[in-house]
């Protein structure tokens, strides 16, 4: 489908405005989230009103991706937009945590749609060649949002009420529905469809209970923990069961023999499990092993992301210009890669600027493919299956992230307690108290955690270099010109 320059600028601006929304969401309520807490009196179901949002847009993920299929993006798209303007809604006027989680978890479901149905319209509209430069600019929306969503919520909340967290969702969405209307094309749908119910019961209940048993797995007894698991593996057992011999599976199996879907899945989870995981620890980490302020320690996680939003519009833009795809998956991960292997190395009492800069290069080398890889993975299907491909690219970058933070923050608790000396409780470790202790117990602490974080960063290392591998098995070549009309197991020419 062509569209002319002004309509696809019209509409690009329109998905990045809905795309920010959706990722400012994730990131916004952050710094607000002790003062809502405080003003419902349910401190101790804080992290519902994030892990339900996490949660609900990450297991409908493949379930919006087949509907985009079935009845068309612009529908999905309009409608969630909708939804989550009316959710927004009713999470600023919560009486309860309870009613701000159920709206939470609406927003989450709907934000999905957002997310998904940006990167599917844009495939549908454009050819795989010009693609990745304006997957580029929407993926954009993620990094800008981590950078500015806690500033923003913060100064939000101080000056306005929490409830304008989430009210301000409200005109800035209503003017991009209005564009939306206007810009969006209408898009014929596949074949009617059987939808699998089935599957996608499934793979909600095996979804939600592997979030629930990382979720668990550090603040709960290990028993509800390891219940979680077993649920978690016996549904998806039974997922796998459903969907071999679905008609029209939810999660098309067949698809993952294709060489460039694979090896781009593979990358995909890796930018979740290699550097998305990590990322929330690292301003405890500067805090601890660099004894700077809660302030300063948030330059560095700032420095990663700005590297990857950079890389991320350069890359894309190179991409769409030459066709060429491999060498950025190959630099992206090889850069990557080196970068966490050298944190694992810096020694303790290094200027802030030197960790700065090589986790900026971390960045960039994760920009080079963060939203190129998605624009190859759907170059190799055929429009029927655009929304469920870009689903999966999507689904295994949420699920890395979200198992690999929950494994991470285990590792340090368990490494940090155990070397802890006697006289510090682990329990009661703040910055705040290792800057006002002795000079000594500073270098201590800071050895600990130096010490407990340099296998981490090697690990996540070796995870970029398991990328470095899939990327070289991407097929060799360009982006086509034109989309693929039926699945072909190289449909990317030389």
């Amino acid at each position: 489908m062509q569209l002319s320059p002004v309509r696809l600028r019209l509409l690009v601006i329109s998905l990045l405005s809905v795309s920010f929304l959706g990722a400012l969401d994730h990131t916004v309520v952050s710094t607000s989230l002790a003062t809502i807490a405080g003003d419902l009196g349910a401190l101790e179901h804080m992290s519902w009103v994030v892990v339900g949002y996490t949660l609900a847009s990450t297991v409908l993920l493949p379930v919006i991706g087949k509907l985009g299929d079935a009845v068309g993006p612009r529908l999905v798209f309009v409608t969630s937009l909708v939804v989550f303007l009316g959710a927004s809604v009713l999470c600023g006027f919560a009486q309860s945590m309870t009613w701000l989680v159920i709206a939470r978890v609406i927003q989450g479901m709907s934000s999905a749609g957002l997310q998904l149905m940006s990167q599917t319209i844009i495939a549908h509209v454009t050819s795989p060649r010009e693609r990745p430069r304006h997957m580029a600019v929407i993926g954009a929306a993620f990094p800008i949002a981590i950078l500015v969503g806690p500033v923003l919520g913060g100064l939000i909340t101080e000056y306005w009420g929490w409830q304008w967290v989430f009210w301000i969702n409200v005109p800035v969405g209503l003017a991009a529905l209005a564009l939306a209307i206007v810009a969006v094309p209408h898009i014929e749908a596949a074949a009617p469809r059987r939808f699998d119910v089935a599957g996608a019961a499934w793979f909600t209940a095996s979804l939600v209970a592997l979030v629930l048993a990382v979720s668990w797995a550090g603040d709960r007894s290990s028993s509800a923990a390891v219940v979680a698991f077993v649920i978690a593996l016996c549904a998806f057992a039974a997922f796998l069961f459903v969907e071999l011999r679905a008609p029209e599976p939810i999660v098309p199996l067949a698809m993952f023999a294709d060489r460039t879907i694979a090896a781009g899945l593979a990358l995909s989870a890796i930018i979740g499990v290699g550097l998305f995981s990590v990322t929330a620890y690292l301003p405890t980490y500067f805090q601890m092993a660099y004894r700077t302020s809660v302030t300063v320690s948030g330059l560095v996680p700032i420095a990663t992301v700005f590297g990857m939003l950079v890389s991320n519009l350069v890359t894309g833009w190179l991409a769409s210009r030459s066709g060429r795809y491999r060498v950025f998956a190959i630099s992206g991960t090889s850069l990557a890669a080196v970068g966490l292997l050298t944190m694992s190395l810096l020694p303790v009492g290094l200027p802030l600027w030197v960790p700065m800069i090589v986790m900026f290069a971390v960045g960039v080398g994760t920009g080079a493919f963060m939203s190129l890889i998605i624009a190859v993975v759907q170059s190799a299907v055929p429009r029927s299956e655009l929304g469920s491909a870009t689903a999966s690219v999507n689904l295994v970058r949420q699920v890395g992230a979200t198992v690999t933070t929950a494994v991470i923050g285990g590792v340090i608790a368990a490494g940090v307690t155990s070397l802890l000396p006697s006289t510090v409780d682990a329990a009661t470790l703040t910055p705040q108290l290792v800057h006002a202790a002795s000079p000594s117990i500073q270098a201590e602490i800071a050895g600990i955690y130096t010490s407990v974080f340099a296998p981490i960063f090697v690990g996540l290392a070796i995870t970029y270099g398991i990328g470095v591998i899939a990327a070289v098995l991407l097929p060799a070549g360009r982006l086509p010109e034109e989309q693929a009309a039926a699945r072909d197991p190289e449909p990317l020419r030389a």
